[in-house]
């Protein structure tokens, strides 16, 4: 166990570099800004298409790892929703707390960490929850809110939505990277030095801006941001674990990934939609906030666990 706290230590420790930086102002908020434009955009997209490039779409495809996570998540995402429903919240508040509940920093934390953690094998499983992520859930809050306040889904509100997924970077390189393996075309060598070099810089440059992000939030509303960071470190990966181990009989090493990406904190992204809708801002800062620095203790605990077998 103190292995795997040691190996996972550095990651955090950069997360808490840039939250240093973040606090005494000498990485400013515009910094902060900048720099995650540059890794979503380049680092992060070079680092993707070149995992992408690499894989076996017919190994990569698995409907049993696809329901495991889909159901293990909607469960979370249903229990979340009728606990805000429960405590009075509007439409729009409990689905981005059931939103904030399962919704895993996969991209800025997960798919450098989990990698280097859990070797090549991590790489398919990681991209899978990923791309469920951002196609299915987040899809999925965009039109329950727009429901809410509008009555109805049209497609004035549908196609802002399907060119913002269109012109995601992370999907646009998985998927440009998928094709590139599809087609099996050989990858060149300085291609591959460019891609190796640019998506090197993902990993320090997307944790440092986590911690430098995390800087600017505030610990408030902390009842619900607590309960919402539980649901998110210890309910979302007990339920992927019992869907995928148990329901779905996953293969066991894709199914152990499965579990470790499902116990990562809240994503960063979360808090801008609360933003983008003005819905539940403070809950969702406050836990991710919180879960970021819980999972400096949980995320080992189950990577521990998953390794042991």
């Amino acid at each position: 166990m103190l292995a795997i706290f040691l190996k996972t230590l550095p990651f955090f420790a950069l997360i808490g570099l840039g939250w240093l930086a973040g606090r005494t102002r000498f990485f400013p908020p515009e910094a902060t800004a900048w720099l995650t434009k540059f890794v979503f955009y380049f680092a992060l997209s070079a680092m993707l298409f070149r995992f992408a490039s690499g894989l076996d779409l017919g190994a990569l495809w698995d409907g049993r790892f696809v329901m495991a996570y889909l159901t293990g998540s909607l469960l979370v995402w249903a229990i979340g929703f009728a606990a805000a429903r429960w405590r009075g919240l509007p439409l729009p508040d409990a689905a981005m707390e059931a939103h904030c509940a399962m919704t895993g920093n996969t991209g800025f934390l997960g798919v450098p960490m989990l990698v280097v953690l859990l070797g090549p094998a991590a790489i398919g499983p990681v991209l899978m929850v990923l791309t469920i992520d951002m196609v299915v859930f987040s899809t999925l809050i965009t039109l329950l809110i727009h429901a809410a306040r509008h009555g109805r889904v049209t497609a004035a509100m549908v196609l802002p939505m399907l060119r913002g997924l269109a012109g995601n970077p992370m999907i646009v390189s998985m998927l440009a990277g998928l094709g590139w393996a599809v087609l099996d075309l050989p990858m060149p060598g300085p291609l591959d030095e460019f891609l190796a070099l640019l998506g090197g810089a993902a990993t320090p440059g997307a944790l440092f801006a986590i911690g430098a992000g995390l800087a600017g939030r505030a610990a408030q509303r902390l009842g619900p941001a607590l309960w919402l960071a539980g649901a998110k470190l210890v309910l979302h990966p007990l339920a992927v674990a019992i869907a995928a181990f148990a329901i779905f009989r996953v293969e066991p090493v894709s199914a152990g990934i499965m579990v470790a990406a499902a116990a990562l904190p809240v994503a960063g992204n979360v808090y801008i939609l609360a933003q983008h809708f003005n819905v539940a801002v403070q809950r969702v800062s406050a836990a991710i906030l919180i879960s970021t620095a819980a999972s400096i203790a949980t995320v080992p605990l189950v990577i521990h666990w998953i390794t042991k077998g």
